[in-house]
């Protein structure tokens, strides 16, 4: 049982790696470090309104009542984050995406967007958000936690709908790309070049994203890291990862929410 569940992926991997050039492994590690730059400094600077306001410049006059709803005051750092999610989107997803599609020629369900057979190990990640859970609660309680999350806080008295919640759609969308790059893209588009090897690879920039948040998060993204990669691998498809990541997430933003209210 345990080897066909740990080993047997893993010795199918290294089966399956390419004897010649990898095309996939060439394009892909080329690419993610460009991607990763534009993921980090698209903003860099300022909080996004040099762009939106190039976006602004450029939109026809009947888009006006959006762009004042957009920059209103009690909207203005809905719209920061939103344009932050943007990029994440653009740069994790969308890109890789098309240079899947149109560079590698090759199908998205073999990058880790299948959805048949996607819930066969769902306890798995239940048992990954029962342990975070504790973990959760148990750092919520520290300065430097309620002073990163959420990353929207809402004003005193606001309601949570409408900008909290659609800050959450927001940010949800945010996890599926991240998901999409590192167990996916990453994933496998260098396993026929790196065999088992490609989840320790991708683990490292994973890992790095995470720098300037709080200590025990970037640790433990190091063991999450290498289990949703193992499972990518295992499973060949990253959407119970991503719904691990947002569950996780929520729950975050949640926690800090409730130990300011406390």
């Amino acid at each position: 049982m345990l080897r066909s569940f740990l080993i047997e992926p893993l010795e199918q991997a290294e089966q399956e790696r390419a004897t010649g050039v990898s095309k996939s492994a060439i394009v892909v590690l080329l690419s993610a470090p460009f991607l990763l730059t534009l993921r980090e400094y698209a903003l860099v600077g300022g909080d996004g309104w040099e762009w939106l306001a190039l976006l602004q410049a450029h939109t026809p006059a009947w888009c006006a009542p959006l762009w004042s709803m957009l920059t209103a005051a009690e909207n203005r750092r809905l719209t920061e984050l939103g344009f932050w999610a943007l990029v994440q989107v653009v740069s994790s997803l969308v890109l890789p995406a098309l240079i899947v599609k149109f560079v590698l020629r090759a199908r998205l369900s073999d990058y880790g967007l299948k959805l048949r057979g996607a819930g066969r190990y769902w306890w798995v990640y239940l048992g990954m958000y029962l342990v975070m859970l504790p973990v959760v609660l148990a750092i919520s309680t520290t300065a430097e936690f309620q002073a990163t999350y959420p990353f929207y806080q809402p004003a005193p008295g606001e309601p949570l709908w409408p900008r909290f919640c659609l800050w959450q759609v927001a940010y949800a969308m945010q996890f599926v790309s991240l998901e999409f790059f590192f167990r996916g893209y990453l994933i496998h588009g260098t396993k026929r070049a790196l065999g088992a090897y490609c989840i320790l690879v991708m683990t490292i920039p994973y890992c790095m994203i995470h720098y300037g948040k709080p200590l025990p998060e970037v640790l433990g993204s190091i063991g999450a890291g290498v289990v949703l990669g193992f499972m990518s691998l295992k499973l060949r498809s990253i959407w119970l990862g991503a719904a691990l990541h947002i569950a996780v997430a929520v729950t975050m933003d949640l926690a800090a929410l409730w130990q300011e209210a406390r």
